[in-house]
């Protein structure tokens, strides 16, 4: 894996992760307290900087698993079952190889 196609995984995992990680621990503002023209359902403190954190953390751990079955690949594609064959074995049963042809034929 390029440090690119790191760096691209990485980004997306990351918010992935922060859109499962913001809805907890928000509470909403209770109605005495709440001003015209905000919605019911904002959090009263959203916690934004302690969700960012986590989000950091929870995406590495997950980056690096991802990245370890992308490099070692303990599980390949030909082991999935449902997943196209790509294996040169498999295409040589599909496909058989055309006998070569002989010069001046």
């Amino acid at each position: 894996m390029s440090w690119f196609a790191g760096v691209a995984i990485y980004f997306v995992i990351w918010w992935i992760t922060l859109l499962a990680v913001l809805p907890f621990g928000g509470k909403p503002v209770a109605e005495e307290d709440r001003r015209e023209g905000h919605d019911r359902g904002a959090p009263a403190r959203p916690l934004l900087l302690w969700k960012m954190i986590a989000t950091t953390l929870i995406a590495g751990i997950v980056w690096c698993l991802v990245a370890w079955v992308m490099i070692y690949q303990p599980v390949s594609y030909d082991d999935i079952p449902f997943m196209p064959k790509f294996s040169p074995e498999y295409n040589e049963q599909v496909a058989p190889a055309a006998p070569a042809q002989q010069p001046g034929n």
